[in-house]
């Protein structure tokens, strides 16, 4: 059975993407338009009630966490090999989706989403979100210090989510908060450029895999 991502073509949905290319799982997308409100349509809202994307249609499941172990013995092991790799694992997916997110999120929102709609921005919330995220960087530069990827010396699902947003940092112009960070810039110039994010990031809805 091809596995259907329902979402828009750009953010959490292309996370999902990257996952699902680094496990060789074959997939179809269906992209949404958020920005039209096609999420709010009543044929989405049969899928997901709350109107909440992305959406993974692959029976019950829809975690993309649930396709790391589910394809665990395919493609790349984003999951550590060890229980105590797994535990790390976990830790900084928790870390990522508590603080980094939240903060990333806000800033990049704020100013993309004003910019489009031709909004005034919340300085106010712009400027405590880069605070936020600048302390974040912070633990992340100290942790990258000591090992190459956040959950140890090995690529994880834990980097692997970090790309889709950070990537709107340069276009929002707010890249110095990685670059003047010697471990995170190192470690951001390597997730950026693995194979399975350049061709998510390069293409345009509806991607096959």
């Amino acid at each position: 059975m091809v596995v259907k991502l329902y979402g828009p073509d750009f953010a959490s949905a292309n996370r999902v993407l990257v996952c699902l290319i680094e496990k060789e799982v074959k997939f179809e997308t269906v992209p949404i338009d958020i920005i039209k409100g096609q999420n709010k349509d009543h044929g989405f809202l049969n899928l997901q009630p709350f109107g909440v994307v992305p959406v993974i249609q692959d029976g019950d499941y829809t975690l993309f966490v649930y396709y790391a172990e589910k394809y665990k013995s395919q493609g790349t092991d984003l999951l550590g090999k060890s229980i105590e790799k797994r535990g790390a694992v976990e830790q900084w997916l928790e870390v990522e989706a508590q603080n980094y997110h939240p903060a990333i999120y806000t800033l990049v929102i704020e100013i993309l989403l004003a910019r489009k709609k031709g909004t005034p921005s919340d300085a106010k919330a712009i400027k405590e979100s880069e605070k936020k995220l600048g302390k974040v960087l912070d633990i992340y530069e100290e942790r990258l210090s000591k090992s190459k990827y956040l959950a140890g010396d090995f690529f994880s699902l834990v980097d692997l989510s970090h790309p889709p947003f950070t990537k709107y940092l340069a276009d929002i112009g707010k890249m110095h908060l990685i670059e003047e960070r010697k471990h995170v810039k190192a470690w951001w110039d390597d997730i950026s450029n693995i194979p399975s994010w350049k061709k998510v990031s390069s293409s345009r809805w509806p991607l096959l895999e």
